[in-house]
Formats: C-alpha cells, sequence, structure tokens
C-alpha cells in the first residue's frame, strides 16, 4: 500500500511539472460610458488596496512566518470585524478609511480577500528587494533603496461566478463593476479577440482574469493553465540551423538520414528596419563625438535602441512561431538546435554594421521562445554540440570553403554547391539522432571511437546513411 500510494504521489508530481499557466489577452468591446465605469472599478480598488499594504508591511515580521492561506486568514481579522471577531487590531486605521471612502462599505467579500492577497505579494516583494539592497546586490554602484509603494497600479481579480460570468462559447462576458453608488453587472460585453485561444487547447483550464481598464485600453488578462499531452514520437525531428545572414534555417531529418522538407526563415522587412535604426545611432554617434569631444551623453538616441529593441523582439516571436508551425505541419515532436549560448562574436570591426548585426543576434531570445510555444504542445526542444556543424559537408566529403562572391554558398571538397545553412541544418538534426541511436550524449561531435591519435571526422548527415558508423 505504502509503494503505490508513493507512486501515485510521483505521478502527480510529474503531471504539476508538466502543468504550466499563460497568459492571453481578450480583448473587450466597450461603450464610452462602460469604458468610465471600468476605469472607474479599478480606481476604486486601488484605493480600498492602499490601507492593506501599509497593514500588511507593519506585521510583515508575524505574517512572513506563515503560509499563504493563513497569511490571508490572519490579515482580514486584523481589519475586518465580524461576530467572532469583535475586535480586529487595526479597525480604527480600517474604519476613518471607510470614512474617507463611505464606497467601502459595499466593497465585495471576494474582492476584499483578492486585495489581501494583492497587498501581501507588494510587501513580500518589497521586503525581498529591500533586503537585496542591504546586502549589496545592486545593478549601480549609487542606487537608492527600494521603496514602499503604497498606491499600486495593481488590478482586480475576477473570480467566476462571484464577478465574471462567462456566455456560451466565449463570445461575451458578465462583469460585475462599481458605477460610483453601488456594485452591479455590467452584462453582454462582447469580446472580440482571445489572444492565441489556449483556452480552446484540450485539457486546458481557465483561472480567474484581471481586468485591465485605463483610458488607452480595456481587455482581460487571462490566465490559462496548460496541461499539454506529449506529441507522439516520430522517425523525424525539426532540425534548425540560427545564422546571421538567414534567421533560420529548417529541416525535417529522418533517423535513416532522409531529408523530406526544408524552409528558410528569414525576415528581410524587419531586419533592415531594425539595421536602418542601427546606421543611424552610429552616424548620430560619429558626428556628436566630433562636436563634444568627449564621451556621450547618458540616454543618447535611446529612442532608436527601444525601437531596434523592440523590433528584435518582434522578429525572435515572428521566427519562433513559424519554426513551431513547420514543426505542426510535418508532425514531429522535436525540434534540434545547435548549443549557441557560449558562442562569442569574433569577426567584424568595431563600429561597423557587421559587428552591430552580431550584437543583435537574438539567438538565445528565438530558442527560449521556441521552448515555451513548442511545450505547450507537448513537444521536445533539443540542443547539439555545434563544432564543426558548419564547416563540414553533409555528405561526407570533408570540409567544406566559401565562396568568395556568396557567403551562404558552400563549395565541398567533391565540387559540388550547396547551400551552407541547409548542409548545417542536416548535420545537426543528424547529431541528435546520433546521439540517440548511439545513447550518447548530445554534447557528442566525433563519430565512430578510437583510442589512438587517428582523424576522424564529426557527425555529420552522411553518418547516418552508413549503419556501420553508427
Amino acid at each position: 500500500m505504502v509503494k503505490k500510494r508513493a507512486k501515485k504521489q510521483s505521478k502527480r508530481k510529474k503531471a504539476q511539472k508538466e502543468s504550466s499557466i499563460r497568459t492571453d489577452v481578450w480583448q473587450l468591446v466597450m461603450t464610452q460610458e462602460q469604458h468610465r465605469l471600468a476605469v472607474l472599478t479599478v480606481a476604486e480598488y486601488r484605493l480600498f488596496l492602499k490601507p492593506l499594504v501599509l497593514i500588511s508591511y507593519w506585521n510583515w515580521e508575524n505574517l512572513s512566518r506563515l503560509n499563504s492561506s493563513e497569511k490571508v486568514n490572519t490579515l482580514e481579522k486584523l481589519i475586518h470585524k465580524t461576530v467572532d471577531n469583535l475586535s480586529p487590531k487595526y479597525y480604527w486605521y480600517f474604519h476613518k478609511a471607510i470614512s474617507n471612502h463611505p464606497s467601502f462599505r459595499k466593497f465585495p467579500s471576494y474582492l476584499r480577500r483578492a486585495a489581501i492577497q494583492d497587498a501581501l505579494g507588494i510587501a513580500s516583494s518589497f521586503v525581498t528587494r529591500w533586503d537585496a539592497w542591504k546586502r549589496g546586490e545592486q545593478k549601480h554602484r549609487y542606487d537608492k533603496p527600494p521603496k514602499l509603494t503604497s498606491m499600486c497600479n495593481s488590478y482586480p481579480a475576477m473570480y467566476k461566478g462571484q464577478q465574471i460570468k462567462y456566455h456560451s462559447s466565449f463570445t461575451s462576458v458578465d462583469l460585475k463593476i462599481w458605477n460610483g453608488t453601488d456594485w452591479v453587472w455590467m452584462q453582454g460585453v462582447s469580446i472580440k479577440k482571445h489572444g492565441k485561444s489556449r483556452h480552446t487547447r484540450k485539457g486546458a483550464k481557465l483561472l480567474s482574469p484581471s481586468l485591465i481598464a485605463n483610458k488607452r485600453s480595456i481587455h482581460l488578462s487571462m490566465p490559462i493553465e496548460i496541461n499539454p499531452q506529449p506529441l507522439p514520437d516520430s522517425d523525424y525531428v525539426c532540425a534548425i540551423d540560427i545564422g546571421i545572414n538567414t534567421t533560420a534555417t529548417c529541416s525535417i531529418v529522418g533517423k535513416d538520414g532522409t531529408v523530406k522538407a526544408r524552409k528558410f526563415i528569414n525576415p528581410a522587412g524587419d531586419i533592415d528596419r531594425r539595421d536602418q535604426r542601427k546606421q543611424r545611432i552610429a552616424r548620430a554617434s560619429k558626428l556628436t563625438r566630433k562636436i563634444i569631444n568627449q564621451d556621450l551623453p547618458k540616454g543618447f538616441c535611446q529612442g532608436l535602441y527601444r525601437k531596434s529593441k523592440n523590433i528584435n523582439k518582434h522578429i525572435a516571436q515572428t521566427v519562433s512561431r513559424q519554426i513551431v508551425e513547420f514543426a505542426e505541419e510535418h508532425q514531429v515532436n522535436v525540434i534540434v538546435f545547435e548549443d549557441l549560448s557560449n558562442w562569442k562574436a569574433k569577426g567584424g570591426k568595431h563600429g561597423s554594421l557587421q559587428k552591430q548585426r552580431f550584437h543583435q543576434w537574438c539567438k538565445d531570445k528565438l530558442v527560449e521562445l521556441t521552448i515555451q510555444k513548442f511545450s505547450e504542445l507537448g513537444g521536445k526542444v533539443r540542443k547539439v554540440n555545434a563544432k564543426y556543424t558548419s564547416a563540414y559537408a553533409f555528405d561526407g566529403s570533408g570540409k567544406i570553403k566559401r565562396s568568395n562572391k556568396k557567403y551562404s554558398q558552400a563549395i565541398f571538397q567533391n565540387g559540388k554547391r550547396y547551400n551552407a545553412d541547409l548542409s548545417a541544418s542536416y548535420n545537426i538534426g543528424a547529431r541528435y539522432w546520433y546521439a540517440v541511436l548511439t545513447n550518447s550524449k548530445f554534447t557528442r561531435v566525433w563519430a565512430g571511437r578510437s583510442s589512438s591519435q587517428t582523424l576522424r571526422t564529426p557527425v555529420t548527415l552522411s553518418t547516418l546513411w552508413d549503419p556501420s558508423k553508427a
């Protein structure tokens, strides 16, 4: 019986690890008056939250020793008067807040507990940052100490059935809002978009959303618990070569060395827009240095740097989405990247466009986003050793040479000309299959075994063609 219970507990832990929470943005369609009331609801929630933050901080020494549910119950007893709790410690303080804001008397109990949880989180965050600052964990030497922000820009949580009701197919919702005198239902609020529609996936669970309302926009921040089911095993993987000239070169590589599909992903328009801003920064930097004859001032070209960074994020999002779609299309369960986490650029002169492109290379962000997107579908992402993947031909003919006229073109030793990035992607897929078939590590570079100093060749696609090598 003990062993069975242990097995059940281990299964539950595994299921908890596999589940993840993602947030979709559900855009709401409201009239001008409805928008005003939604903003008023957020303002009312923040007013109620302010004294709770201060009380949480004053009692943090005692609250920090409790678990999450005990913290909420203890803080509620400190402020809320009931039949069993006739003299709360801070009732006088909260009563004063009520006298300034009589609307607090009608504040819903379920929203009060949400505000308490929010206040505890704000106080905990401040104490953690304050302790880190005292230990000297600062980004800059002269960083000022953190401040307890009692008037926080938090948004109210909308509990199902109490503050939000969903209509069929989630086409519209009913929201409970503050109209200035009472809490009333705002019915039939249409939903324009459901973000990435994660709620439609099998096993997805909707959690309590937050009402994000300000002067510019209004939407629901909808957290969704995803329990992805592992994708079925496949005899193919999606191998990705990340490059500077071509952002991602994809190929579907089989365990027998068969390549059944290829794809080049290169958002040239976005890359040009990013590079143009970098050129403008370089030009402005050169002219400014000539005029002032000293180091550039703080915040120099701040807007251009921000735009360039945002374009880079957009590139990573776009390319990672296309990679996952390509893998889905060919029903593979593994995406393979080369491990470039410790790679450093050596080429390019200081201040040149090439050097800037290396500096702006979003390789790590691209892999990170692909892992997030593909894991939601139940897929896996693996990394293999990047050494010699681009230097050796996929057909086993040896080292390649780059064409002087076109650097992306590789010249094999047998005279064959081929795309260098495509050849590298074949080798990346081959290294994954070689590690699986030989039960070795993904960091493996060389094929076969050798106890002497004899020459060896790295694993390439041709290694899978010859069963004796694998």
